[in-house]
């Protein structure tokens, strides 16, 4: 049975996605990038925001042309935007044979077995709880927890997953230990919230930093990085582990929303802009040459010009290294799609494109200010053009902050140091490799065939 995978959405995603491929494997099920020739296609959804649906969308409408044109015989729909709107989408989408929520997907096998798709037991031994899907085998997400209890008023996530539920810390490191028996290099910490993690953990007390402590200890997966806290969790604590521990990225990626405090009161955001901006100036005292990455949203309902010009100002005061921009749009079932939409399209997309242009030159110069310092760097791929590797630097997450060009080229995986010479198209550089630091196992394979799990491990359980 070959298998199709459309991973839409957010990271949290990615690694449900790796789970769903490695039941079906246990299954004989085996990934094909080709959907022409898959015999099942599954498309996880996101619902975050319209043009995230309207994506979901267009890709399951298109999964189902492969039932006429190629070999598939089966479409599911899995995620986000199925547990919001799984009757609409049944109504709507006929071509597609199964539709599950994201509290729903530990019945995948099952529905499929029901339906002739699977048939037979599974193997005795499988490759692992989560199967790679990806082009960059040594970059690879961990989610430590899922669910939401916070309360914005625009965001639909606790509808879709539900209340915050942390991942016991033993799961969190074993799956981490055979992420790295896979060839990872590079973990990314995923969570609505990681800073909230061990919150709900009754019978111990255990948080972020004790996690981050229990990786470094229990694994030798050389770079480490959180993405998505919420600034009132960043403690001291988790402060002076992230600037003494050279393997945990000097990384925060702290979303603010917004910089006016008459909107964010709106918005239902635990803070406002002062402590927003003392924050900041703590976390860079701590930990030397932290990169801090936010996000914002602009056009939430009431948000007037002086609003959004108090947005930009914080912004060039800040001085995030990066900033990722949403236009609002309205989710059913949130507290903000009772308020009246009462800023037009234009206006929003007018205001995104100032944000993107006046941070444009805010990464420029402060990426520029990183020029002639030595720093690692983790190789990426080769550039088809000149031959030589694209890495990424700490400050640079994968998919979101741009790439660093080398001057010659090295195995995907490779650590190095490099001096950064040049930053082009303002989210970019050049770098002069000085020495190699460390290589990727060649032989990573063979180790993974003789020391996976079995399959009666709980790890990646959909329940927790």
């Amino acid at each position: 049975m070959r298998v199709g995978l459309v991973t839409l959405g957010c990271d949290k995603n990615t690694v449900d996605s790796e789970r769903y491929l490695a039941q079906l494997a246990a299954y004989g099920g085996v990934l094909t990038t080709d959907l022409q020739v898959a015999d099942v296609i599954i498309v996880n959804t996101c619902g975050f925001i319209d043009a995230a649906k309207k994506e979901s969308l267009d890709a399951l409408v298109e999964a189902g042309e492969y039932k006429l044109s190629g070999a598939c015989t089966t479409v599911v729909a899995v995620g986000c935007m199925v547990e919001r709107h799984k009757g609409e989408l049944q109504e709507a989408l006929p071509e597609v044979d199964l539709f599950l929520g994201a509290s729903e997907t530990d019945r995948l096998i099952e529905e499929l077995a029901s339906r002739g798709v699977l048939t037979g037991d599974p193997m005795l031994e499988h490759p692992g709880v989560r199967l790679y899907s990806g082009d960059l085998p040594h970059v690879r997400y961990l989610k430590v927890s899922e669910g939401c209890d916070h309360g914005c008023a625009f965001c639909a996530i606790p509808l879709m997953r539900g209340k915050h539920r942390s991942f016991a810390p033993e799961e969190i490191i074993a799956e981490a230990q055979l992420l790295e028996m896979q060839g990872a290099r590079e973990i990314n910490l995923v969570a609505q919230d990681l800073a909230h993690y061990g919150r709900d953990i009754r019978d111990r007390q255990v948080r972020l930093p004790d996690v981050l402590r229990m990786l470094v200890e229990q694994t030798t997966i050389p770079w480490i990085r959180m993405l998505y806290l919420y600034a009132t969790g960043i403690t001291p604590q988790l402060l002076e582990l992230v600037a003494r521990e050279p393997r945990i990225m000097p990384y925060i990626d702290m979303p603010i929303q917004h910089a006016s405090d008459s909107v964010l009161e709106r918005m239902r955001r635990p803070e406002r802009a002062h402590t927003i901006r003392a924050n900041v100036a703590r976390f860079r005292e701590a930990v030397p040459h932290v990169a801090i990455r936010t996000t914002c949203i602009v056009g939430f309902p009431g948000e007037t010009e002086d609003d959004f010009e108090q947005l930009l100002a914080f912004l060039e005061d800040v001085q995030f290294e990066r900033v990722g921009v949403f236009a609002y749009s309205p989710q059913e079932g949130t507290r903000a799609a009772q308020l009246v939409d009462d800023v037009p399209d234009f206006v929003k997309r007018d205001r995104l494109e100032r944000v993107v242009e006046l941070q444009r030159m805010i990464t420029a110069e402060r990426y520029e200010s990183r020029i002639g310092t030595p720093v690692q760097a983790i190789v990426d791929r080769v550039d088809e053009v000149t031959g030589n590797a694209i890495a990424r630097l700490p400050w640079q997450a994968d998919d979101i902050d741009g790439v660093t060009f080398l001057d010659r080229n090295y195995v995907p995986g490779t650590l190095l140091e490099v001096i950064p010479r040049e930053v082009v198209d303002d989210y970019d550089f050049t770098a002069e490799s000085i020495r190699v630091l460390s290589a990727p196992v060649s032989d990573i394979g063979v180790a993974i065939r003789r020391q996976l799990p079995l399959i009666s491990t709980t790890i990646g359980s959909f329940g927790r």
